[in-house]
């Protein structure tokens, strides 16, 4: 099979979708010998030596290839186009951005519709514009691919699209993301990652976005009741951008923890160099996700991996993830949320069990499987004719 993917992100794995392709393209390649895949993209690509990967570099034909005229022009017409001139079978949109008129049969991977579920997120008029513009394309997919049960769900509701065309495709943490065997060298690593972020014995910690749904005013309020509890022996680290401006969708944890009077609980070692992530969710005591609201939430599966406890929420597609392996709380829900904390800092018995659930839960989740998955939705698309006339760009 000749497959077409749209690798607008696949010169940025910081961002969600980069990440996914980084991590898909492999797994597929390892999961099927016979599959030709085509990378489309309007700029050139690094790629990983030994992959069997073809790049063809597609200009938009705008004078800014960056900006937001020119993502839409390479989605909606050189894309189609140049997978129809490349002869491909199947083409792939990993992200919510799939051509209104396909001139192949498509998938598009939509890993949350945000913009359309929560009105804070709706944006000025050019955001609202290209999400109906999105919205209606993602319909004339021959097949979606949801992160989870909670983003299929929200698709069926705001896309109006049969249930018939919305798969669910579980994601997985990086390979690198595992519980290490105890050594020496480790040892040596931890200690190193400690003193580079400043970070104490015993901490718990946040890692993750800064915006409104991330929920830091109820987390900080829990922590009002963890730290009149445990004191600062169990600081708060916040690692991550924190924002630059206080404002409504970006508000200012510091000025929140000031005005709580805990701002002497928190740690802030500012952002986190991917290689040193394994390690510090290793060192964290508790690590905590408060969100309102996640396609997925990759980083509890990824602090499960590196046997760390979590304390979550029951919002939107938390509870899959963490199954019984971690708490979850109503979003709303500040005192209870202190109570987990305090009872995984200071029961140890519990503690070492809630790490062992955790290793279980995430071993259901893999990108092997994710990539059998996602093969097999190529080829059931590539094998059915649909009734609907392709339409040539």
């Amino acid at each position: 099979m000749h497959l077409a993917l749209n690798a607008w992100f696949g010169d940025n794995p910081a961002v969600g979708s980069g990440q996914y392709l980084k991590y898909l393209l492999p797994a597929l390649l390892e999961a099927d010998a016979d599959l030709n895949i085509t990378l489309i993209s309007p700029k050139p690509l690094p790629t990983a030596s030994g992959q069997r990967l073809n790049i063809a570099v597609v200009p938009t034909a705008w004078p800014n290839q960056t900006s937001h005229v020119a993502k839409v022009w390479f989605e909606q017409i050189t894309f189609p186009r140049a997978c129809r001139r490349l002869g491909a079978e199947v083409a792939h949109v990993p992200y919510f951005g799939s051509p209104l008129s396909p001139t192949i049969p498509t998938v598009v991977t939509i890993h949350d519709i945000i913009p359309l579920v929560l009105p804070e997120y709706r944006g000025g008029a050019r955001v609202r514009l290209y999400s109906s513009l999105v919205a209606a394309a993602a319909s004339q997919a021959r097949l979606i691919l949801a992160d989870s049960v909670a983003s299929q769900q929200d698709i069926f509701r705001k896309l109006h699209v049969p249930p018939a065309q919305v798969r669910v495709v579980y994601l997985a943490p990086a390979p690198h993301f595992r519980l290490a065997q105890s050594s020496s060298s480790l040892e040596e690593d931890k200690e190193k990652v400690r003193q580079k972020y400043h970070l104490p014995e015993r901490f718990v910690l946040y890692l993750g976005g800064y915006d409104v749904r991330k929920n830091m005013k109820m987390l900080l309020k829990a922590f009002t009741w963890v730290n009149r509890a445990l004191g600062n022996e169990y600081p708060l680290v916040l690692a991550g951008s924190l924002p630059r401006q206080d404002t409504p969708f970006f508000p200012d944890p510091r000025r929140i923890a000031h005005e709580l009077g805990i701002e002497s609980a928190l740690l802030i070692p500012g952002r986190i160099a991917e290689e040193d992530l394994p390690l510090l969710y290793a060192l964290a005591t508790v690590f905590v996700y408060p969100s309102r609201y996640e396609g997925f939430g990759l980083p509890i599966l990824e602090t499960m991996a590196c046997g760390t406890p979590v304390v979550t929420t029951n919002a939107a597609s938390l509870p899959e993830l963490a199954g019984g392996a971690a708490f979850q709380l109503d979003p709303d829900d500040a005192e209870h949320f202190a109570a987990a904390i305090i009872r995984l800092c200071i029961d140890e018995d519990f503690h070492e069990e809630l790490r062992q659930r955790g290793l279980a839960q995430v071993k259901q989740f893999s990108w092997e499987n994710t990539a059998q998955q996602t093969l097999q939705a190529y080829q059931g698309i590539g094998k059915n004719v649909c009734s609907r006339s392709d339409i040539l760009v």
